[in-house]
């Protein structure tokens, strides 16, 4: 593996989800794989279980790792080809990337969507340009449109607990996204993650669920069904996956907010008693209540936690090519 920066870079879902799986019970197995190795981890937006858990990942394989937080420590980058940087811009991508691809063997990178022009956010132009001028292989921690590390946690996540549900199987999981409320417009990145990888394992029925004006991107969602009636989408799914996004269409906005689409116990009656993900942070009694996140069908704790394993997973397999 090159870089890592959506399904499409994972010739193998389920050998890497088993390589996850494996570092899970013995975490230390490879630890001298990376000595003498150098990761960056550079963040242009907050973190903490992304940034911890890759962190943690790589001092597992004996690397060293250095974080440097560009918003706060670094220079203000530019990142359009032919820029005039006569504004608050002060280095150009095309010069930092290539001294960090010196410094460093592998770059991670987390960044986020502005949320106020489709184009260039969808245009992935930040990690784009890291991974075109850096050399080395380039980690995606986050992008403006994806966050292939969660989705691979996630998709680790339901093999481990399927193995626990009693039920045939011959026959597929169905697996829910599910649309919920939330104070103030997010990211479509992990919705779209989850529903690009999901779609790429082909191992269960998946169906997503959301108001109408919420449509994800038909590039991430296609071969999923889509619901608009939330009742009707939970009825027997085995796993619900909880996430709120932004309007695609009219990009970056929030039109409905209803509370009725918040998961309940209630709700989870529809279900075959299904297993609840969410990637954290979440906000409590608006996104997911509390009788969810602390009841007996909550994964939040166990995904968020298998964080590590998917990341030492993605870098073992960067260093082993």
């Amino acid at each position: 593996m090159k870089r890592f920066l959506s399904v499409h870079d994972v010739p193998d879902i389920n050998a890497l989800v088993s390589k996850a799986l494996s570092y899970k019970s013995d975490p230390l197995k490879d630890k001298t794989l990376g000595v003498n190795k150098r990761i960056g981890c550079l963040f242009l937006n907050p973190s903490m279980r992304t940034r911890l858990s890759t962190q943690i990942a790589a001092q597992n394989l004996g690397m060293d790792v250095i974080v440097f937080n560009v918003g706060s420590e670094g220079w203000a980058l530019e990142f359009e080809e032919e820029a005039i940087m006569s504004g608050s811009t002060v280095e150009h991508v095309k010069d930092a990337a290539p001294i960090l691809g010196k410094y460093f063997d592998v770059l991670a990178i987390r960044t986020f969507p502005s949320l106020k022009n489709r184009e260039d956010d969808y245009s992935e132009l930040f990690i784009n340009q890291f991974t075109k001028y850096a050399g080395i292989p380039v980690v995606s921690l986050e992008s403006a449109t994806l966050h292939p590390l969660q989705s691979l946690t996630d998709i680790m996540t339901i093999t481990e607990e399927r193995k626990k549900i009693n039920r045939d199987e011959n026959k597929k999981l169905k697996i829910v996204l599910t649309w919920a409320p939330h104070v103030k417009p997010l990211p479509q990145c992990v919705a779209n993650s989850f529903a690009q990888w999901i779609n790429a394992w082909g191992e269960a029925e998946f169906v997503i669920t959301h108001p109408e004006d919420y449509e994800l991107s038909k590039e991430f969602t296609n071969g999923a069904k889509i619901i608009m009636d939330q009742d009707e989408a939970l009825q027997g799914a085995d796993f619900v996956y909880v996430k709120n996004w932004s309007t695609y269409t009219d990009y970056g906005k929030i039109y409905c907010n209803n509370p009725e689409w918040m998961l309940t116990n209630e709700k989870l009656k529809l279900t075959k008693n299904a297993k609840i993900m969410h990637c954290l942070p979440v906000r409590r009694n608006v996104e997911l209540s509390d009788e969810i996140l602390d009841g007996p069908n909550s994964l939040v704790t166990e995904e968020a936690s298998n964080r590590v394993w998917a990341a030492q997973a993605v870098l073992s397999q960067i260093l082993n090519g």
